[in-house]
């Protein structure tokens, strides 16, 4: 009798739901997903997440060790992700560590003098660590070094004044530097901080498709840090090669990236000593817990795959999903330049739905809202065949953003069919070939160099560069409507195809449609608005463009008098039913004069302009929580 009532519940409650309304991003808010319908992230230091994972006050605790190390109740299940590096760099100024030989011999002594940080700190003193997606590409290179460092003469560390940043650094130097003078640095290098710092996660973009891979992580960890220009030089070379894809085979692009590796780490001007381990926590108890959990092998839940797996047990769709993390949000909301901080990019990952999605633990991209339905080559070699390009395919222009046809004698070394996922977007407009092919023109308007002229914005140009590098046009085919079926329901989705021309050489199938998918999380309008505040200077993209020009970091909800200048321009825009120069043969004075209308009814309603077509929107925000509904 029991189960019957229990089965009962569940049909009614299956039947409330299928009455839901639909929401922007997914056409229902419970199924196909598992979506829950709201996210609420607080933000609390790790003793005080302690209680609450245990009650299921919250369902899982972001980016950090709420237990630091101890026994966690048999409820609480841990997930392991690699955290950082930890690396020592030397002063330049140092006599101690003056050439190469002395610096790699003192790199040697000084590790085998560190203190233990069980748990936290895996001595490690090779860049590319078993958490890197090419690890056994490396494996040998990384033994042998182990074997060097083991080797070194024990107990002369001390001889070299060492100075730690950090709460892991202070645990592992026995004997710190004092007076200012010091020899070398140690410190934890944050993986996440590593790419935010590169300046990805730029709109639907999360990045170029070796995010994953360890010799890309040694070029951000080291290639700065190499003093010799030839050098230098080389090892540039050798990333171009990588990242153009400028090689033959899969044995030629291995030896490439162990090149590198070991060019980097040779002057040991900056070496890596180890990689540290993120452990973080979630409740699986029975019923108040979650479960279907899937997390990223190198950022762990502070990633898009954590939110689109995770499933709360207590119900078969929807609920309440409770998180926690340790630090407020400090960066500016804004999708270009923002979203820079922890909390940041786990709203971001809520908010914004990209293309692709990194492989949660590989080295690949998983389709999201963009399927790369088809790559086409041509015969031959991969670095010397091209394809020809359609006189029709547009080509943005560097520094203006304008798309001009290609007309007779263009050529590319691939073509990806592309099939978006198009919806509706957070104002209530729907997504539409023109918002992918602007974000196309943003990247060229404000990351590209033209004329001898600087980029409009160094954090854009970084984000784009890889993007840039690739793109070599692109067309939009078709718009198809498929038709799909879900029990008594009966679905229409709008499908762009688009095809994208790149380079990229002998890149596989799977970093090539990672290089350039063309897709935009916002839409046209929200684009144009972030550029306008920039223009007229009332804010900037990135936080070094504030820092250096003395204007805020554009934020498109917490800066109430930003918002009020980006009304006005809204309702100027509205006004005169604008189109951008680069959409005029893509959107009509109708639909322009639809779009800004709604922008400016969503901004009366929310009282922000985060307007995305991901699966949660913005609902409300304090200093120490934000809901997403």
């Amino acid at each position: 009798m029991f189960m019957r009532c229990v089965r009962f519940c569940v049909l009614l409650v299956l039947c409330l739901l299928w009455a839901a309304p639909s929401g922007a991003g997914h056409e229902l808010p419970f199924y196909p997903s598992y979506y829950p319908q709201e996210i609420r992230i607080q933000t609390l230091p790790p003793a005080a997440a302690q209680p609450l994972l245990k009650s299921a006050g919250l369902h899982a605790y972001v980016g950090a060790d709420p237990f630091a190390g101890g026994r966690a109740p048999a409820d609480l299940k841990p997930v392991e992700s690699l955290g950082g590096y930890v690396v020592m760099t030397f002063n330049p100024g140092s006599q101690a560590a003056a050439n190469r030989e002395s610096r790699c011999a003192a790199a040697r002594r000084i590790a085998k003098s560190l203190g233990q940080a069980p748990g936290l700190y895996v001595p490690h003193p090779y860049p590319v660590t078993p958490y890197d997606m090419d690890y056994l590409e490396h494996f040998d290179l990384a033994q042998s070094a182990k074997q060097a460092y083991a080797a070194a003469p024990a107990g002369s560390g001390a001889a070299l004044l060492v100075q730690p940043k950090g709460q892991l650094a202070d645990r592992l130097v026995k004997a710190p530097a004092r007076g200012g003078k010091w020899d070398a640095t140690i410190e934890e290098v944050a993986v996440e901080g590593l790419l935010a710092s590169h300046g990805l996660n730029l709109d639907g973009w999360l990045g170029p498709p070796w995010l994953k891979e360890g010799w890309f992580h040694a070029h951000l960890l080291a290639a700065g840090a190499v003093s010799d220009a030839a050098e230098r030089q080389t090892a540039e070379g050798l990333y171009r090669r990588l990242s153009s894809g400028a090689f033959d085979s899969p044995t030629a692009r291995i030896e490439l990236a162990r090149q590198l590796v070991s060019r980097l780490a040779a002057s040991c001007e900056r070496v890596v000593l180890g990689y540290t381990i993120r452990r973080e926590y979630f409740n699986a108890e029975f019923s108040q817990g979650v479960e279907n959990i899937a997390w990223d092998s190198q950022t762990g839940f502070n990633s898009a795959i954590f939110l689109r797996t995770v499933k709360l047990k207590d119900f078969p769709w929807n609920g309440w999903l409770r998180l926690g993390i340790a630090s407020r949000a400090a960066a500016a909301w804004n999708p270009i330049g923002g979203f820079s901080d922890p909390a940041g990019r786990l709203l971001w990952a809520a908010v914004g739905d990209p293309a692709l999605i990194p492989e949660p633990y590989g080295s690949g991209w998983v389709a999201n809202r963009v399927t790369p339905a088809a790559v086409t080559r041509p015969p031959g070699s991969p670095t010397v065949s091209e394809i020809e390009l359609p006189e029709d395919t547009l080509i943005p222009e560097p520094g203006t953003g304008l798309f001009t046809d290609a007309g007779k004698g263009k050529s590319a070394r691939a073509r990806i069919t592309y099939r978006l996922v198009a919806s509706a977007f957070h104002d209530g407009t729907r997504m539409t070939p023109a918002d992918a092919a602007y974000a196309y023109s943003f990247a060229y308007r404000w990351g590209a160099r033209a004329g001898g002229r600087a980029a409009a914005d160094p954090a854009v140009e970084i984000a784009t560069a890889s993007l840039r590098q690739a793109l070599v046009g692109f067309r939009v085919i078709k718009v198809d409507a498929e038709v799909k079926k879900y029990s008594d329901n009966t679905f229409t989705y709008i499908v762009p195809v688009i095809d994208v021309y790149v380079s990229g050489g002998a890149l596989d199938s799977n970093a090539l449609a990672a290089l350039a998918p063309p897709w935009s999380a916002l839409p046209w309008p929200v684009l144009v608005l972030m550029e306008e505040a920039v223009k007229r200077g009332l804010a900037v993209f990135s936080p070094g463009e504030a820092k250096r020009r003395g204007v805020p970091w554009l934020d498109l909800a917490r800066d109430a008098k930003t918002k009020e200048a980006l009304f006005a321009l809204v309702e100027t825009f509205a006004a005169q039913a604008y189109i951008p120069p680069a959409l005029k043969r893509l959107v009509t004075a109708d639909e322009a004069q639809t779009r800004w209308a709604s922008l400016k009814g969503f901004y009366a309603k929310r009282g922000h302009f985060l307007v995305t077509n991901g699966p949660y929107a913005l609902e409300k925000w304090t200093e120490r929580e934000v809901v997403l509904a």
